[in-house]
């Protein structure tokens, strides 16, 4: 699976999928010369009992994952393949940015599988480097990830860091739940994961438990343990009931702990998850922000500095758990220009250093901008209005421009309404982006047309950049476009050809105000 975010509304998600920058480039240390992942991991525990009880350093602990990951060439891949149960590939190519940041937590996960004893080898292949090979196992973009059962790939549809690629590795490979029978097994699980979902039960058999096992197999994202005695789950869930059966999910945050309620249902129990494995407010960072694009649940987004958010942050968790099931609440660090920009260009806001809250609805495109100060009570009504569908939808523009003297009316999304829908006028609109193509020749014909015209009180030249401006009425999907408003039906725009000639559009004007329906006042030219 390409590290992408499902595709979602065209209206938001085309300027938001950039995802991540580079943070840090590492070059893979694993021999190529080696075919079996069982000789590169005697040699790292010869390596190891030879060298001296030193505290190992990031980039050794890292340099040692490494090479427990095989790497893939024409040789020997398909004997991987074919020799192993399961096989976990990524596909990368070196200049990738986003290959460069997923390798070293691959690395890390095959590390973690290799103390687990875990089945799966973990190998890489460079894309570039072997191409047919690659085109091959089903790799088609960069990173790819691709689990290969008995010889045959499933795509992966975890989280992206380290932990998230281990708990889908495991439960792809026959580990969905972790038994946990100590204290001692029990205190050491709970350093290790930062969520998790427990449950208790005396006996592991009967329909509640199978309804258990059935959604910790359908979940992808979440580590499941179980227990059978509430001393241990008590390590587990401090809240925990004593009554068997329970569940709850685990997270680092003030809201640590919440209860499932329901009837044990394997669907049930997933839309529990669903609703509660995010934090009450997330901090949208490189590594999740895969995932936070890819939640169904309305979105509210507060942008600030991180010392100024730190005010806000506790009206948002407390608005937070009023719509937790409903709306998602995450927080941007307006300096990071990387995660922040791509969001508030859609607002027009990129140089906005202030602290803005916004909203977004993904199935319909809408976006939402809270325009006064975020107070506890501003920011409960503004979630209540978006959950209601009550919220006026935001569309940007640019500030109201002086148009006296000026042949061509700019127009901006504050002014569409008054200049081009409510005129008592035909008006004849470009409608462009400073990216189009044809922009120049567009702007030097409407240009010719407007001079061509000029006296003719019932018709008006107007321009609107759509980069900038937006109004739910103006809906354009190529640029530039020119719409010819008639006085007497604004609601139907008609489109004029643009790659014609100067003589064609007037003539083509010139027929549209001689219509029965328009008020001609002024008899035009029919030649430039």
């Amino acid at each position: 699976m390409m590290l992408t975010p499902k595709p979602t509304s065209k209206f938001i998600y085309f300027t938001i999928i950039l995802l991540i920058s580079l943070t840090f480039l590492i070059n893979s240390t694993a021999s190529e010369d080696s075919d079996d992942i069982e000789d590169l991991i005697a040699l790292d525990e010869e390596q190891d009992e030879q060298s001296s009880p030193k505290p190992s350093s990031e980039a050794e602990v890292l340099s040692k994952a490494q090479r427990i990951v095989l790497e893939l060439n024409n040789d020997n891949t398909q004997k991987a393949i074919d020799g192993n149960e399961y096989v976990f590939v990524l596909g990368y190519a070196p200049w990738d940015v986003r290959s460069a940041e997923l390798m070293p937590r691959f690395a890390e996960a095959a590390s973690s599988l290799n103390e687990l004893k875990s089945p799966v080898l973990m190998g890489k292949i460079d894309a570039e480097r072997h191409p047919k090979v690659a085109s091959n196992l089903g790799i088609k973009g960069f990173p790819t990830l691709l689990l290969f059962v008995n010889g045959t790939s499933q795509p992966y549809t975890g989280g992206f860091s380290s932990e998230e690629i281990v708990i889908w590795v495991r439960k792809k490979t026959g580990t969905p739940i972790i038994r946990i029978n100590s204290i001692d097994e029990a205190n050491d699980f709970v350093k290790k994961h930062s969520i998790f979902a427990g449950g208790l039960f005396d006996k592991f058999e009967g329909p509640d438990y199978g309804e258990f096992v059935k959604a910790a197999t359908a979940d992808n994202e979440i580590q499941f343990v179980e227990s059978c005695t509430s001393q241990i789950a008590s390590i587990l869930f401090q809240d925990v009931k004593s009554i068997s059966p329970f569940l709850g999910i685990v997270k680092s945050e003030p809201e640590r702990y919440t209860s499932y309620e329901d009837a044990f249902e394997k669907d049930k129990i997933l839309q529990f998850l669903n609703d509660n494995k995010f934090p009450l407010v997330t901090f949208l960072t490189e590594v999740n922000s895969v995932k936070v694009y890819a939640s169904d649940k309305l979105q509210v987004y507060v942008f600030a500095e991180a010392d100024e958010f730190q005010k806000l942050l506790e009206p948002f968790q407390k608005a937070a758990r009023k719509f937790k099931s409903k709306i998602m609440f995450v927080f941007v660090d307006i300096k990071d220009d990387n995660l922040a920009k791509p969001f508030l260009t859609l607002f027009g806001l990129e140089d906005s250093e202030d602290t803005l809250v916004t909203a977004f609805d993904y199935k319909t495109g809408a976006k939402y901008l809270l325009e006064s100060d975020p107070t506890p009570k501003n920011i409960e009504e503004f979630g209540l209005g978006l959950l209601k569908g009550i919220l006026p939808q935001f569309y940007k523009s640019q500030a109201i421009p002086d148009n006296k003297g000026t042949d061509i009316l700019t127009v901006v999304g504050k002014t569409f309404d008054d200049l081009v829908l409510s005129s008592s006028k035909n008006i004849l609109l470009e409608v462009h982006t400073p990216w189009c193509l044809n922009y120049e020749t567009t702007r030097k014909q409407v240009e010719k047309l407007a001079k061509h015209f000029k006296g003719l009180e019932n018709l008006v030249f107007a321009k609107i950049d759509a980069s900038v401006n937006e109004h739910p009425k103006l809906e354009v999907d190529d640029y530039p476009t020119l719409l010819f408003y008639p006085v007497s039906n604004k609601s139907n725009p008609i489109k004029l050809p643009i790659k014609s000639s100067s003589k064609d559009l007037a003539i083509l004007i010139n027929k549209y105000l001689k219509e029965p329906a328009h008020d001609v006042q002024h008899e035009t030219k029919d030649e430039l």
